[in-house]
């Protein structure tokens, strides 16, 4: 994510009649809804040209975003107002992100109130990923992971390395693997990105039984924006991607420039360091 900050295009109190709910009479019958809408882009060059094709046309959002809402019914506001954020971000490429508060005003819980709402905010993310097989078709095997990546709608695939047949890493005694490195766009935070990435694993009917033994597929969280994690599940950046010449020459194709947010060196010095050890 940008770490610049971003200018702001507010649409507030957009009146809706819609049917979220959990009870029969919001169900059947319906009910108001305010939606507030904050888009995260950037306008300058929309400033400078006059030109609305250079900034997003708040109008379009804002039927958009009332047909959606009424055609697209929730129990929760919570839902409703995910799904909505999720689906304005993947069809208008300019927003780096959104925050919407979806505001119930005539919520029946038998008290006196002046409405109920909530509240959420979006962005899209950067994460580079590592991918690799050394079982069966692998080619098709890091096609299928990409094309699943792709389909996802909170995600979006815009770079993809050339594959790379390596040797095993390891010491186990297996098959020559296929690696690759992926940029993507996510909407997921990593713990989210990370479940996804363990399911298209479980797809290609991955087993984890040997540390770095065969698999039919391999998905790893390279980097995530800049962020810096540690927890026992996930650890960001990558904790051994400074010593795999199998993840940086493939990430040094796509990402050259790409800074290390600990070593403090792009993918491409960070290559050819590990390049200069070997010699």
């Amino acid at each position: 994510m940008d770490l610049l900050p971003f200018d702001e295009i507010h649409i507030d109190a957009l009146e809706i009649f819609a049917n979220h709910g959990v009870f029969a009479e919001e169900t059947t019958l319906g009910q108001k809804f305010l939606l507030s809408i904050t888009l995260y882009t950037n306008t300058s060059k929309a400033g400078i040209s006059d030109d609305l094709t250079f900034s997003t046309d708040y109008g379009d959002v804002a039927h958009f975003a009332s047909t959606f809402t009424k055609q697209h019914p929730r129990k929760l506001i919570e839902a409703a107002a995910e799904d909505l954020a999720c689906a304005i971000l993947k069809k208008y490429p300019l927003l780096a992100g959104i925050r919407i508060q979806l505001e119930k005003p005539w919520a029946p819980i038998g008290l006196p109130l002046q409405s109920v709402s909530v509240t959420i905010s979006r962005f899209w993310h950067t994460a580079y990923l590592g991918i690799g097989s050394n079982m069966g078709n692998k080619k098709q095997y890091l096609d299928m992971a990409i094309q699943q990546l792709n389909e996802d709608e909170k995600c979006h695939v815009e770079k993809v390395s050339s594959y790379l047949e390596t040797k095993p890493y390891g010491g186990v005694k297996q098959e020559d693997f296929l690696n690759a490195c992926l940029c993507i766009k996510t909407l997921y935070l990593p713990m989210e990105l990370l479940n996804v990435l363990h399911h298209i694993e479980e797809n290609a009917h991955r087993e984890r039984i040997v540390h770095w033994g065969p698999r039919t597929l391999d998905l790893d969280i390279l980097l995530y924006d800049n962020l810096v994690m540690e927890r026992e599940e996930l650890i960001l950046p990558h904790a051994d991607m400074l010593q795999r010449e199998f993840v940086l020459r493939p990430l040094a194709e796509i990402a050259p420039f790409k800074r290390h947010p600990i070593a403090k060196k792009t993918i491409q010095q960070l290559l050819q360091e590990l390049l200069e050890k070997k010699q």
